[in-house]
């Protein structure tokens, strides 16, 4: 009995380090997931700084200071405080990684020692039981074959028990290494990153009193930036109303194709019964008695059946909702086409590889004048100079023209969507030209201070969206 209680105990700490690597890894992959997603959101914060840069560094080659200018610090001061952020949350996870390899190191040297205890309760054992029973003894005093084959076997499992012990022994010593190693590392990372940090900050100071810079230099100019300011509300109110005709004309050209689409069908419907009601008095003038007596001895009573009337569908239409109406005045393709469209929300590329949003949609205050509001009807996308414009979708040319302020402009048709790409230097495309995503359109226009901007909008019908709801996030 004493050797089936060894034997026991002996497996029993060889399973335990198995246990505690499981432990280990499930909370490193926990790490992981995390590390990955921190690095993965740094990448893309320093390509965007990095595009940021370089677009202001183009436009702050112009001797003044512009609002192209002001915006493009103001986009590059969001990001560094995004990166800087992002290196606080780098430090709190290093010290997480680096708490949970100590806790892990701690176990393993508490798990050693009980091992090497275990170890050596084995060894004493085992010379003690030599001591007092000599093996070839303990084998040949077997009462019969059966039992020799068993006390044999339980020599040889006892034996490699301890060999086994002894290898998971040397493992968690070399585990205890490594994690001390990489604690070590992660510690040497994590000042690394504190240093980043504290240049970042500095960074971050400097672009702070930029922007102050231009922003005072700016409001010197206040009559000029109001001069600007109205040019751009009226430049923005005759886009607005060139797209609302656009898209109004297009609706009463769909209507009209669908109103002689009607005529045609309730005209084939007609000439249908007449058809069938001359067939039917032919047929039945061929089997009336040939005496002109009985015709005349009949008198009929009988009238012939009414002609069905058409159904209205023009009254039925005209009795819902605008958007309804227009939806049912789409032919299949075009509402295949919307619907894609619609289903595409949040993931449609942006219009321009390099740039970023430098006037929000919608309503907010002016970057300079205080107290003055100004409306964006889509986003201005800043970028470099002779960038390439492209299509977010498939879809038709509706619209190509030229806007004083807006310079020219292409509409795009999605069904019953529309996207609009304004502030082009030149346009590559034509009226009823079908274009796929990520078609070329045209050249980003550069201002008289040096900014390449578009601007980039989205449509229902007559009612305007936000395109930042649409596009991927960058």
């Amino acid at each position: 009995m004493k050797y089936r209680v060894v034997r026991a105990e002996g497996w029993k700490w060889c399973v335990l380090p198995v246990v505690l690597c499981w432990m280990a890894c499930s909370g490193a992959m926990a790490q992981q997931r995390s590390r990955q997603q921190l690095e993965k959101e740094k990448r893309q914060n320093i390509e965007k700084m990095s595009q940021i840069r370089t677009i202001l560094k183009k436009t702050s080659s112009q001797k003044q200071a512009t609002l192209g200018q002001l915006k493009a610090l103001n986009q590059e001061i969001s990001t560094q405080s995004k990166q800087i952020n992002l290196l606080k949350e780098d430090v709190k996870l290093m010290n997480s990684e680096i708490r949970e390899l100590q806790r892990t190191g701690n176990q393993l040297k508490k798990d050693l020692e009980k091992l090497k205890a275990e170890y050596g309760e084995m060894v004493y054992s085992a010379d003690k039981r030599r001591q007092q029973v000599n093996p070839l003894g303990f084998l040949f005093s077997s009462e019969n074959f059966n039992q020799l084959v068993a006390r044999y076997k339980y020599l040889q499992q006892y034996s490699e028990a301890r060999r086994s012990q002894g290898r998971q022994i040397e493992k968690v010593r070399g585990e205890i290494l490594a994690k001390q190693q990489a604690t070590q590392n992660k510690k040497q990372q994590q000042q690394n990153t504190l240093v980043v940090q504290v240049k970042e900050t500095t960074r971050l100071e400097g672009l702070k009193e930029e922007k102050n810079r231009v922003a005072e230099e700016l409001s010197a100019k206040e009559l000029e930036l109001r001069t600007e300011l109205a040019e751009s509300r009226r430049a923005v109110k005759s886009l607005e109303s060139a797209i609302t005709e656009m898209i109004r004309r297009e609706i009463r050209e769909r209507e009209e194709r669908e109103r002689l689409a009607r005529l045609a069908r309730e005209r084939a419907e007609r000439e249908r019964i007449a058809r069938e009601r001359a067939a039917a008095e032919a047929a039945a003038k061929a089997n009336k008695p040939a005496t002109a007596e009985s015709d005349a001895g009949k008198t009929t009573t009988d009238k012939p059946a009414a002609e069905p009337k058409a159904a209205e569908p023009e009254a039925e239409v005209a009795s819902r909702k605008p958007d309804e109406r227009r939806n049912t005045l789409l032919s299949e393709e075009e509402s295949a086409l919307a619907s894609s469209f619609a289903a595409s929300k949040n993931r449609l590329p942006w219009p321009v590889s390099r740039g970023f949003i430098s006037d929000h949609y919608g309503v907010k205050p002016h970057p300079v004048l205080k107290g003055v509001m100004q409306d964006n009807p889509g986003i201005d996308i800043q970028t470099n100079p002779g960038e390439p414009v492209r299509t977010v979708y498939d879809g038709i040319v509706q619209y190509t023209t030229y806007v004083t302020g807006m310079n020219n402009i292409v509409a795009i048709q999605h069904g019953d969507y529309y996207t609009v790409y304004a502030k082009l230097k030149s346009v590559s495309v034509q009226v009823g030209q079908r274009v796929k995503a990520r078609d070329a359109i045209g050249i980003v226009a550069t201002d008289k201070d040096g900014v390449a901007e578009m601007q980039f909008q989205v449509w229902k019908n007559t009612s305007r969206m936000n395109p930042e709801s649409w596009l991927i996030d960058r």
